[in-house]
């Protein structure tokens, strides 16, 4: 692109390159009338004649050829030392007896860079998809949290006062004077488009079959009444996904199930994001007094993620911008 201060934009070359050519002008007098010099005038009449208007564009400064250029050999053993063995660039640069700066350009070509581009078991790079149309696939999962005790969790308060924030509240249950959830766990029922993003959850006290059947048909409602029909769901092997009443469940709603492979937990690689990005945001983010407080928190934090958090994934947009028949403002 031509800088602010150039004489001759690509218009004005052209103007410069119809009058030698098309109107029989001297290049010397061309020249001197555009205020530039001999060559730059008879170079682009030159190209005008060879490419026309399409040569009046800027070509790239990059050179040919790289008589520097890390060989391709070496290139491979570079590349085969940081995925087979993980190595940094100092490490790989010792080894094969050159620059670690060298090594480290040539990780960035290669997008090797960063060791999070890498899959921690198999070694290989890692490969991501995603689904072109909201509906065609949802992932489920379920996230376990310990249920928070009266007067704070030990994140908040440190373990000392946590600890007996625990027994009080245990007290408390042991006597009925306990209206908030019973100290143990929370699992939160997770359901994420892998298209737009949009999150769906719902907190109950158990991860069995019927509980997730439940939150699957009101996941798929919820869906529905934004204009999403939900096609395909992906799950891990958890009991009960894998038990006769899920499976009849999608065969009712329509969809298909697909489990990922044992030990595989990337394949679901979105929700388990999505699972840090919920417990920054929501579980952990703040001071919550009992666990009613934190998970009556749960659907404001939702509606945030859903319709004004910017997703890095999908252009800095929040997830509800995919869905397409979503009129602005509409769910805000």
């Amino acid at each position: 692109m031509s800088h602010a201060n150039a004489a001759l934009t690509p218009r004005q070359r052209l103007r410069l390159a119809r009058q030698v050519v098309d109107e029989g002008w001297p290049v010397a007098g061309a020249a001197r009338y555009f205020r530039v010099s001999y060559p730059t005038a008879a170079k682009w009449a030159r190209r005008y004649v060879e490419l026309g208007e399409a040569g009046m564009a800027d070509r790239s400064s990059r050179p040919h050829r790289h008589p520097n250029k890390t060989p391709q050999p070496v290139v491979k053993r570079i590349v085969h030392l940081r995925i087979k063995k993980r190595l940094g660039p100092v490490q790989i640069a010792g080894r094969l007896g050159m620059q670690a700066s060298t090594v480290h350009a040539v990780l960035v070509r290669c997008r090797l860079n960063r060791l999070s581009h890498v899959d921690v078991k198999t070694g290989e790079p890692a490969r991501r998809y995603e689904h072109d149309r909201p509906g065609s696939l949802i992932h489920v999962d379920v996230k376990k949290l310990g249920n928070i005790p009266l007067g704070g969790g030990w994140r908040f308060v440190g373990r000392q006062q946590g600890g007996k924030n625990r027994a009080a509240t245990d007290q408390h249950r042991r006597r009925g004077k306990q209206r908030d959830p019973l100290l143990g766990h929370a699992y939160i029922h997770t359901v994420i488009d892998d298209h737009s993003r949009v999150a769906y959850a719902e907190i109950h006290d158990d991860e069995k079959a019927e509980t997730a059947i439940g939150v699957l048909r009101r996941a798929a409602s919820w869906f529905a009444d934004r204009g999403v029909t939900v096609e395909r769901v992906l799950s891990d092997n958890g009991p009960a996904y894998k038990s006769h009443a899920w499976r009849a469940a999608c065969a009712e709603l329509s969809i298909r199930h697909k489990r990922t492979r044992p030990y595989r937990p990337q394949t679901n690689g979105k929700i388990e994001r999505f699972h840090r990005t919920l417990a920054d945001g929501w579980a952990y983010s703040k001071h919550y007094n009992s666990e009613s407080a934190r998970r009556a928190a749960l659907p404001a934090w939702l509606h945030f993620y859903n319709h004004h958090r910017p997703h890095t994934a999908i252009g800095k947009l929040p997830p509800i911008s995919r869905i397409s028949n979503n009129l602005t403002g509409h769910y805000t």
